[in-house]
């Protein structure tokens, strides 16, 4: 409840999160605006926040609800990103335990890092092989992707293709 008091006052700039229906906090609409200056600036993107029993003891889980080709979200929109990890030690090691969820953590700064993590993807942690080897070796072709997942989200048509 604090969380949500707090977001509703002070909104960061291209999120809009809360409860889907006021007599379930545990789970969350949200609705990310894509970052400026990047291949998903202007898109407007749905998702869903789900808090288990036990938050903040243990993260939310996030996806998108909408079509989002990138190397750090599953195919069926399931978002993968170090703070949405549970707390403690990776067990491949990739990741440092300071990077993963801690209780101290808030919806405000998943979703910051969720918009962060849209404008830079991490490629190397790859939820999305498919995206992330576009990201790395044919920028021109996953951007002209974005583009048209932008498009969609706003209802628009598709560019028309030069010849």
């Amino acid at each position: 409840m604090t969380e949500l008091k707090q977001l509703r006052s002070n909104p960061p700039e291209g999120i809009v999160a809360g409860p889907a229906d006021e007599e379930n906090f545990f789970e969350w609409d949200c609705v990310i605006v894509g970052p400026e200056g990047t291949c998903f600036e202007h898109g407007v993107f749905p998702a869903k926040i789900t808090f288990s029993e036990d938050y903040p003891l243990s993260p939310p889980k996030m996806r998108f609800t909408c079509d989002l080709f990138h190397p750090n979200i599953y195919p069926d929109g399931r978002v993968c990103i170090s703070i949405l990890h549970t707390p403690g030690d990776d067990p491949t090691g990739y990741e440092a335990s300071n990077e993963r969820w801690s209780p101290v953590q808030s919806v405000e700064k998943i979703l910051l890092s969720v918009v962060s993590m849209i404008a830079e993807p991490n490629d190397e942690s790859a939820a999305n092989v498919n995206a992330a080897k576009m990201w790395r070796e044919d920028r021109a072709q996953f951007e002209r992707i974005a583009d048209a997942l932008v498009r969609k989200t706003l209802n628009l048509p598709p560019r028309a293709r030069s010849t």
